[in-house]
């Protein structure tokens, strides 16, 4: 059986809606009303200055920013933030930064800050392999923290945070790669979150980055331009040439949760009911599914298991593979099997994939 993207489980990139397919592929050949490709329109055009603000304000209605929030479409990724962050608001504050190591990307994000300062694990799920997240304990977490800095979604092992940790008197700074606008946020409790596009906005490419515009008087004054968000701020996203394509998709992205999802209530209804299909499967059959992540901690983005053995793995991802499923296999760090379940993942595929488990394990179990 041949590969269909409605059943692209990859954890990254992720599948992209139909709609927004069809309108790349449209906008590939000419952009309506320009008469060129998009592949070839300038960052400095009216258009992509129209985009640009068009994708803003669609950011803003579904979130709900007001003006106090910035918002910034940079590059590099979530790995660039790991850094940027720690150098604009640890480094020479004499204090130390509190860091939520409950995964592979939190594991990632740690070096980057310690070399900026003094930085204080307040919680590593390490030792256990990364199977849980810290409880609702505020004691763990120090008060006076330059800031908390935690990633929402742990898509290697399948952890998502249904909790908010730390004080609400420091500053929280959250990686939301993998879930940023699967679910709604109250905003009143974060200062500064950042998302790379490849799973629920568009390819890679692009960065969104939110931050309080109060944080950017406490910034040091020497940072290198391409490294400060006062400097992207100032040139509106287009300090240097922005990834257009990936730029022109997001915006097609966020136009389809509006309009066609009806925003971020929405469709958290919707990835609640897909995650639910899976792990129904999985606690019908815990002795052949098992899960990596604790139960109270299980993503509603990304399904992570293994099979008895390690042959049973690769002996049912083959299976997948021939029954058109793709993307399936765990990451490389972890193994296993991951079923990510991104936004424009459908509840039709969610239940294939479910459907094909349940036999599967009839048959195998």
């Amino acid at each position: 059986m041949g590969f269909r993207d409605e059943h692209n489980f990859s954890g990254g990139p992720g599948a992209l809606p139909a709609s927004v397919l069809a309108e790349v592929k449209q906008a590939i050949e000419e952009v309506p009303g320009t008469g060129l490709s998009l592949l070839g329109l300038s960052h400095r055009s009216d258009w992509f200055t129209a985009l640009l603000a068009s994708a803003e304000e669609r950011l803003r209605q579904l979130l709900g920013l007001d003006g106090a929030w910035a918002v910034l479409f940079l590059q590099g990724g979530a790995t660039q933030q790991f850094s940027m962050v720690p150098m604009s608001f640890l480094r020479r504050t004499g204090a130390a930064a509190d860091y939520i190591e409950a995964g592979y990307w939190s594991a990632k994000s740690l070096p980057h800050a310690t070399r900026c300062g003094s930085v204080r694990v307040a919680f590593s799920g390490r030792a256990e392999g990364f199977r849980a997240l810290p409880d609702d304990d505020r004691q763990r977490y120090a008060s006076d923290a330059a800031y908390l800095h935690y990633v929402s979604n742990e898509t290697v092992e399948g952890l998502q945070f249904h909790h908010l940790p730390g004080h609400a008197t420091v500053r929280r700074f959250c990686d939301m790669s993998s879930d940023f606008l699967s679910r709604p946020i109250d905003l009143d409790h974060f200062d500064l979150i950042y998302a790379h596009a490849q799973k629920n906005l568009g390819p890679a490419g692009a960065t969104v980055v939110l931050l309080r515009r109060d944080l950017l008087a406490q910034m040091p004054a020497d940072l290198p331009d391409f490294l400060d968000y006062r400097q992207h701020l100032a040139a509106g996203s287009r300090l240097n040439t922005p990834p257009v394509f990936a730029l022109f998709v997001v915006e097609r992205v966020l136009h389809w949760l509006q309009r066609e999802i009806g925003g971020l209530s929405a469709m958290q209804e919707i990835n609640a009911a897909k995650a639910a299909m899976l792990y129904a499967v999985i606690d019908e059959f815990p002795q052949f599914y098992r899960p990596h992540a604790r139960r109270v901690d299980r993503s509603q983005m990304n399904v992570v298991l293994h099979l008895p053995r390690p042959e049973d793995d690769v002996a049912f991802l083959q299976a997948c593979t021939q029954e058109g499923f793709v993307g399936l296999a765990g990451h490389r760090s972890l193994g296993g099997v991951r079923a990510s379940l991104y936004n424009a993942m459908g509840l039709a595929a969610t239940r294939d994939l479910a459907d094909f488990m349940r036999h599967y394990a009839g048959q195998h179990a």
